[in-house]
């Protein structure tokens, strides 16, 4: 097997000492990760799948160890979780520190500082500068499930609207509010009532539609098939992620706040996979200077470890009874430490800079591959969450299965990549904001070769 080798690069904000190379030394997967997929197949349920089944031994910086050896370029991270490199050194002693003093007691039974210092930190973080509160959870369809909870009890009103491709999670509630039927709804229903969809803006393929345009068309359909008198919420992902990477027009967004202020709507920014520095902001809405009433994050938040939150203005967020919201686990303390060591990085790091610099290349390369070949009907996206749309050159239709292939080859070429979009047809890339440019451009050839040979 040929050795495959990059330059060696210094990992930003430190993490294991990994050579940040790509490094074959067995086929992908090779026989040790084989045997353990093999003892997947008979220990864990079949509906919890795997995109590439490589097991990991090791990580940081912008690579993946595997348990053979190989040493895989990691443009996923972990669907935009490990925004700060997997096991940065100030992550893990902030873990290690709390370990040390108790792992659990449950912040509505027992409290501590940390929760409260993870709310004062999101309330300073988020957009906006009037009174918020906040609360914390484990996932992101649990912030949302509990984002719906507060907007219905604060307005009395039931009903919620997302939009055309949205993705919101995979329980009862969310799996509704999500747009994609398969693998994420198919079998699953019947689901929650009183959740309804308009149209999103879609600028590769709604014609360039003026965003205000967009809005009003969606605000169109609101109106008269729901009414504003009935409608608690509107939930959006200010760019969606598992839809498609799909940055609406300009005036969209804040046509859309402008009419739920005007009528008592509470407005819901679900940033679980946008924030965070990761679009080249600390979180999507500052794009167009939109401020939700309420926001959801999750992923990028603690470093990895499993902690969400739902931030918003004080009089919705104080509007539960006590005891209406929280869980057992949420806000965990082991969390709550990693989420303070998570979001210093981001100020002290400067990664909302770093983000828009991996944009930069991304957006600049992929851009060029575009002019070469029709096949890349799109390049969209901000800061280190870019996305390629790839259709068929002669009729523009979505091509999923060129995508397929191109997502396999980089896979066996020790690329991690990540498909997403209503069609299957658009590859994502969300490299840790810790990844070295050497090993980003790397990926990005390699990307690119597979194109080229599909």
């Amino acid at each position: 097997m040929t050795i495959v080798e990059t330059p060696t690069s210094t990992v930003p904000l430190g993490g294991p000492s990994l050579p940040q190379e790509r490094r074959l030394v067995t086929s992908i997967p090779g026989p040790k990760s084989q045997a353990l997929q093999a003892r997947k197949a008979q220990a864990v349920s079949a509906g919890v799948g795997v995109t590439l089944p490589v097991y990991i031994v090791a990580a940081g910086g912008g690579v993946l160890v595997d348990v053979d050896g190989n040493s895989l370029i990691d443009l996923g991270s972990g669907i935009a979780v490990t925004g700060v490199g997997n096991s940065a050194p100030q992550v893990v002693e902030a873990v290690a520190a709390q370990l040390a003093q108790f792992t659990h007691t449950c912040f509505t039974v027992a409290p501590y500082d940390s929760y409260i210092e993870v709310a004062e930190t999101l309330n300073r973080l988020t957009p906006g500068d009037h009174a918020k509160r906040s609360a914390l959870f484990n996932s992101g369809a649990e912030a949302v499930e509990n984002a719906v909870k507060i907007a219905r009890h604060y307005t009395g009103k039931q009903a919620v609207v997302a939009f055309d491709h949205a993705y919101h999670g995979r329980t009862t509630l969310t799996m509704g509010l999500t747009a994609k039927n398969q693998p994420y709804k198919n079998g699953f229903g019947p689901f929650a009532a009183e959740l309804y969809r308009a149209p999103m803006s879609y600028p590769y393929r709604d014609g360039g539609l003026d965003g205000v345009v967009a809005a009003k068309r969606a605000i169109s359909q609101i109106e008269k098939q729901i009414g504003a008198e009935n409608l608690a919420a509107v939930i959006i992902e200010p760019i969606q992620g598992e839809g498609g990477f799909i940055v609406p027009a300009p005036g969209f967004l804040p046509t859309l706040v402008d009419w739920c202020r005007a009528n008592k709507v509470v407005f819901i920014a679900d940033e679980v996979q946008t924030g965070f520095a990761r679009t080249g902001d600390m979180f999507a809405s500052d794009h167009e200077g939109i401020v939700p009433d309420l926001m959801v994050m999750a992923k990028g938040i603690a470093g990895g470890l499993p902690l969400s939150a739902v931030t918003g203005r004080a009089e919705i967020m104080d509007s539960p009874q006590v005891g209406g919201i929280g869980g057992t686990y949420g806000g965990n303390p082991l969390a709550c430490a990693a989420a303070l060591a998570t979001m210093a990085a981001y100020e002290s790091e400067n990664l909302v800079a770093r983000a828009r610099e991996i944009g930069a290349i991304l957006t600049g390369r992929l851009n060029a591959i575009r002019t070469a070949d029709k096949r890349v009907g799109d390049v969209r996206g901000r800061g280190a969450m870019i996305a390629v749309e790839l259709v068929d050159a002669a009729t523009g239709e979505p091509d999923a299965a060129l995508t397929g292939r191109v997502v396999a080859a980089a896979h066996a070429q020790g690329v991690i990549l990540l498909t997403c979009g209503t069609y299957g047809n658009v590859i994502r890339f969300l490299p840790p904001l810790s990844i070295p440019d050497g090993l980003l451009i790397e990926g990005l050839q390699v990307v690119q070769a597979a194109l080229a040979a599909a």
